[in-house]
């Protein structure tokens, strides 16, 4: 029996795709209030360990509940006191999309000290390969790049980005200042799911 070849979304964007600016005033005031006790705490207990993340630290909010599937995806605790603040910056950044009914498998925000790096990659776990992968810049400076698959972009704060992670992609951050992104995945509930995944 031939294995099952595993595709990406066709729907996905092959590079990036700018979405437009959101209001992120709001939130960005909030998470520049976080303890770094916190931000410490809510990093050794994450559930998204990879080695090319090196030291970026996360707070993840949402996750999904297997590597194999978008389609399950459960709450941490800290997603009841921050939805409200999060869900109005999420829903604006994928109004281009219109998608009647959609999910946000995972939500997460990722932190990149002055020197950070996050190694090139691609997302290689199923669960990744059909959601649209967003970003939203709340914490950024001039000398932060984004590369997709050696092209390097700069996206401005408050600038919704949905980004390739399946081609091959990495993160410098040569300033002097953190980089803090608002990370999250998005699908549509109405697109059939491929038959790979079953």
């Amino acid at each position: 029996m031939p294995a099952t070849v595993v595709q990406p979304n066709p729907r996905k964007t092959t590079s990036i795709r700018r979405l437009g600016d959101v209001d992120i005033n709001a939130l960005r005031a909030a998470v520049l209030a976080i303890p770094e006790e916190q931000w410490d705490a809510e990093n050794a207990d994450k559930p998204n360990r990879f080695e090319a993340l090196d030291r970026t630290r996360h707070i993840v909010f949402r996750f999904v509940s297997s590597f194999q599937d978008w389609r399950q995806s459960y709450e941490r605790p800290l997603w009841a006191q921050w939805r409200e603040l999060l869900e109005p910056v999420m829903a604006k950044a994928v109004q281009p999309y219109q998608y009647a009914r959609a999910q946000f498998p995972r939500v997460m925000l990722a932190r990149m000290a002055p020197g950070g790096v996050i190694k090139p990659h691609r997302d290689a776990n199923p669960a990744a390969k059909w959601p649209h992968k967003i970003h939203v810049p709340l914490v950024t400076n001039d000398r932060v790049t984004f590369f997709v698959d050696g092209v390097g972009y700069h996206f401005g704060e408050g600038e919704a980005v949905e980004v390739s992670n399946m081609a091959v992609h990495a993160v410098e951050n040569n300033g002097d200042s953190d980089r803090i992104h608002l990370i999250f995945e998005y699908y549509d509930l109405d697109q059939p799911a491929p038959d790979w995944v079953r």
